[in-house]
């Protein structure tokens, strides 16, 4: 079977945008006449067939399309599935439904625009998890579409998105640590992997500088590799501090585990704090990991409502609005005063 002629394909063969393209055949106004005929001869000479992705503006599908890279989407247990859901939700609760797509590490880095973009069965889009800032920026230029992300962002880039408060957050659970006594504390966490990790790194440092504690290089443990894979084991250094911030829950999981492998007690001698308060279900520790709770649910519906209010070229808070949640004390610090 012959492959469907895309806008993007049209795009490639004349040099322009998926938007331009789209507007020199939908009839709409921004490009000149010249560069429609071009467009138009060109779509005809490909054999073209226009679809619902030309459709009136007018005219609403009632589907909002859900995107999320490959490597942060996991079962409904994981983080990314809780937060999945909790779009979902908020989407029903708004009369739309989601329409997922699983967007492979390929497609992110060969700049291949989301089936559910193209196809004109959506009104609009949501991506969820950290992406590539090429790829951020090809999608803002190149979509008529309404769009907005969650839980992610990339400072050089505007666009409209939705984030925890990953740097005060852990600045609160470093300053927890200082408070009960600790001096020599490390990060768990690759601060070159995503930008929520990197907010939680500065977090944490801005704490330590406030305490008049110098930051050691040899403090940071990374926990996967820049791309976001994580790695199999954590690499424990040759001397182990009095405490730890992780990135997430699940990286304090795997630190515990391989401090009390390697003989330290957690926390009569080592204290460990994460950051989400959630792990997988079925996971051990989850009454054990003190944490910062995330609230998933406001960061969805905050997302969802506000990418409505767009669609409907209503008022809305544009660029980045950060949800904040709280510490939640377990048993995973012991003071040390």
């Amino acid at each position: 079977m012959a492959k469907s002629i895309t806008l993007a394909d049209i795009a490639a063969r004349v040099g322009v945008s998926n938007v331009a393209v789209s507007k020199a055949l939908s009839g709409k106004p921004g490009v000149s006449d010249e560069l429609r005929m071009k467009i138009k001869q060109i779509a005809d000479e490909m054999g073209y067939v226009s679809n619902t992705a030309l459709k009136s503006a007018s005219v609403e599908t009632g589907n909002i399309g859900v995107v999320i890279p490959e490597n942060y989407y996991g079962y409904s247990t994981s983080f990314y599935g809780q937060l999945y859901e909790r779009v979902v939700r908020a989407l029903f609760e708004n009369k739309y439904y989601g329409i997922l797509e699983i967007l492979s590490k390929d497609d992110e880095k060969n700049g291949k625009l989301p089936n559910v973009m193209l196809d004109g069965k959506v009104d609009g889009l949501i991506f969820l998890g950290q992406l590539d800032r090429d790829y951020i920026e090809k999608m803002v230029k190149q979509t008529e579409l309404p769009v907005f992300f969650l839980d992610t962002y990339v400072p050089t880039v505007d666009f409209d998105t939705v984030i925890s408060d990953g740097y005060y957050g852990m600045y609160m659970m470093t300053r927890y640590l200082i408070d009960q006594g600790h001096r020599r504390i490390g990060f768990v966490g690759n601060v070159d992997s995503t930008s929520s990790i990197m907010d939680r790194f500065w977090g944490y440092r801005k704490a330590l500088r406030e305490a008049g504690i110098a930051f050691l290089p040899e403090w940071e443990i990374s926990d996967r590799e820049k791309e976001g894979r994580a790695y199999e084991r954590l690499e424990l250094p040759e001397e182990i501090l009095d405490a730890y911030a992780c990135n997430c829950d699940l990286v304090a999981h795997r630190l515990i585990q391989t401090l009390e492998e390697n003989g330290y007690a957690v926390p009569q001698q080592v204290s460990v704090v994460g950051f989400d308060n959630f792990l997988p279900m079925g996971t051990a520790m989850d009454d054990r990991i003190t944490s910062y709770e995330v609230n998933m649910k406001r960061m969805a519906e905050t997302c969802v409502k506000s990418l409505i209010r767009k669609m409907k070229h209503k008022k809305y808070v544009s660029g980045i609005q950060i949800v904040t949640g709280k510490v939640v004390l377990k048993k995973s610090v012991m003071p040390r005063i």
